[in-house]
C-alpha cells in the first residue's frame, strides 16, 4: 500500500480536531480522539487498496523487436479494466542507461476498457538489454491508498544498427528501381542493355538502334543501365578514432550504419557486396555475394562489433584484401584521419589499390569542430578552440588532397550525414560507369 494525497489530507485534519478537544474538553480525550481518528483513516485506506486486488487492470508490454541505435524506438503497452473505474501507473523496466521519454505513464480508464500506452526509449549503444518487469499503481476507489504490485515481463532485447534508416533507403531504392519515381541517372548513362523503347523529343540520336527501326518503321532507341554483377568491398575501421563519441553515438556506430546503407544499395543494383572489419588484422570478413539473405547476414554480423583502442593496421587489411580478392572492385574504407602524419600508414595503404582496384576513402567529420570552426568570437577561449579546429580541417584537406592525387575517391562528411551521402555517391559511380 502507498498513501495517496487524500490520506495525508485527512490525517491533516486531525490536528485543528485535536486542537479543539484540548480546548472544549481536556488534553488527555483530545489525544484519545485524535488516535482513534487516525486509525479510523489509516484503516479505510488498508481497505481501500486491499479492495483494489479484485478489480486489478491488466498490463501487457507488446513485444519488443530489434532496437535501432540512436533512433526513437517505441514501447507499447496494452492495459485492460475490469469492471470498475481504474486510475494508473505504470512504470516499466527498460533499461536505465538508455533515454526514454515517460519515466512514469498515467491513465484513467473507464469499466471493461482498454488502452495502449507508449513511451519511446532512445538506445546508444548496440548489444543485447535486459527489459525488467512492470511496476503498477492502482489507486482505490476511495482514493486513501495506491495499490502496487509487479507483472513479471522480463526478457532479452536486441539493439541494432538504424534498422529504420535501412528501411527507409530500401523503400526509396525500391521506387527507384520500379520506376514509380524519375531516377537519377540520365538516359543511355550504362553499359548493359534494358530495353527498346520509342524516340522521344530531347533523346540523344546516338542511342537509336538502326535494325530495330528498319523492323518497325518507327525510331527505336536503347536503353542503357549501368552494369550489374560488379564487386563491391567495403572495409570499416574500428580502431582507436572509431570509439569517440559524435552527437551521442560512438564514430563505429556510424559507420556500421553507413556500410549497411552502402552494402544494401548495392545489393539492390545487383553487385557482390562483402564487408571486412579490422583494427591490428582483419577480424571480421563476410565474402561478396549478391544472394537475399546478404544484408541480412551483414546485419547479424556486424551489430555485435564494437570498437577497441588500437591503432589499426590498413596495410595489412588491405594486404589480406588483396590476395582474396583478385577481380576489380570498389573498395570502401570507412575511417577517420587527423592530419597527413597520423594518416600516413592509410594513405600508403590506399595508394596501393590503384589502379587495379577502384579505392575510395570514406571519413567520418565531427559537426562540432564544423560548428566550432565557423563560429566568430572575440573571447580568448573560444578564439583559440576555433583556431585549433580550423588547423584541424586544413590538416584534413591537405590530406584529402594527397589521397586525390593517387587517384582515391574521398568523401568527407558530418557523422550524422554519411549514410545519405554515401549512397548517393555509390549511385552517381554506378551510373557514370567508374568502376
Amino acid at each position: 500500500m502507498i498513501p495517496a494525497f487524500r490520506l495525508y489530507f485527512l490525517l491533516a485534519i486531525a490536528i485543528p480536531i485535536a486542537l479543539l478537544l484540548a480546548m472544549l474538553v481536556n488534553q488527555q480525550t483530545s489525544i484519545i480522539g485524535t488516535l482513534l481518528f487516525d486509525c479510523l483513516i489509516v484503516g479505510l485506506a488498508i481497505t481501500d487498496a486491499l479492495r483494489v486486488k479484485s478489480h486489478r487492470v491488466q498490463v501487457k508490454r507488446h513485444p519488443l523487436q530489434r532496437l535501432s541505435i540512436g533512433r526513437d524506438n517505441p514501447v507499447l503497452l496494452s492495459v485492460r479494466s475490469a469492471n470498475q473505474t481504474a486510475k494508473i501507473r505504470l512504470r516499466d523496466s527498460y533499461p536505465l542507461e538508455f533515454d526514454v521519454s515517460q519515466q512514469m505513464l498515467e491513465a484513467d480508464l473507464n469499466p471493461n476498457s482498454d488502452e495502449e500506452l507508449t513511451y519511446t526509449i532512445r538506445p546508444s549503444n548496440r548489444g543485447q538489454y535486459k527489459w525488467g518487469d512492470i511496476q503498477v499503481r492502482q489507486l482505490g476507489n476511495w482514493g486513501l491508498a495506491w495499490h502496487d504490485w509487479t507483472i513479471p515481463a522480463s526478457e532479452q532485447v536486441a539493439v541494432y544498427p538504424d534498422l529504420v534508416m535501412l528501411k527507409e533507403l530500401s523503400i526509396r531504392l525500391t521506387l527507384e528501381n520500379s520506376g514509380t519515381m524519375r531516377r537519377l541517372q540520365k538516359l543511355g548513362m550504362g553499359t548493359e542493355f534494358a530495353e527498346l523503347r520509342e524516340y522521344g523529343i530531347g533523346d540523344d540520336p546516338r542511342l537509336i538502334d538502326w535494325k530495330a527501326t528498319a523492323r518497325r518503321s518507327r525510331p527505336l532507341i536503347r536503353v542503357l543501365e549501368p552494369e550489374k554483377e560488379q564487386t563491391l568491398i567495403i572495409l570499416l575501421d574500428r580502431g582507436r578514432l572509431m570509439t569517440a563519441r559524435v552527437q551521442g553515438l560512438k564514430r563505429f556506430d556510424w559507420g556500421v550504419n553507413a556500410a549497411l546503407s552502402l552494402a544494401l544499395a548495392g545489393l539492390n543494383r545487383g553487385d557482390r557486396v562483402g564487408v571486412g572489419v579490422f583494427d591490428r588484422e582483419i577480424t571480421t570478413w563476410i565474402p561478396p555475394e549478391r544472394s537475399q539473405h546478404q544484408h541480412s547476414k551483414l546485419i547479424e554480423r556486424l551489430a555485435p562489433i564494437q570498437p577497441v583502442l588500437l591503432e589499426p593496421d590498413y596495410v595489412g587489411a588491405v594486404t589480406k584484401l588483396v590476395s582474396q580478392q583478385t577481380r576489380r572492385a570498389l573498395v570502401v574504407l570507412i575511417t577517420d584521419l587527423v592530419d597527413v602524419t597520423a594518416s600516413t600508414e592509410m594513405l600508403s595503404a590506399l595508394a596501393r589499390l590503384a589502379p587495379r582496384y577502384l579505392p575510395f576513402c570514406v571519413t567520418l567529420r565531427d559537426p562540432l569542430v564544423d560548428k566550432i570552426a565557423h563560429t566568430s568570437t572575440v573571447e580568448i577561449t573560444p578564439a583559440y578552440n576555433r583556431a585549433v579546429a580550423l588547423d584541424l580541417l586544413a590538416q584534413r584537406q591537405v590530406a584529402f588532397a594527397q589521397l586525390k592525387q593517387k587517384g582515391v575517391l574521398v568523401l568527407d562528411a558530418p557523422a550524422n550525414q554519411i549514410s545519405e551521402q554515401l549512397v548517393d555517391r555509390y549511385l552517381q559511380l554506378k551510373s557514370r560507369n567508374q568502376l
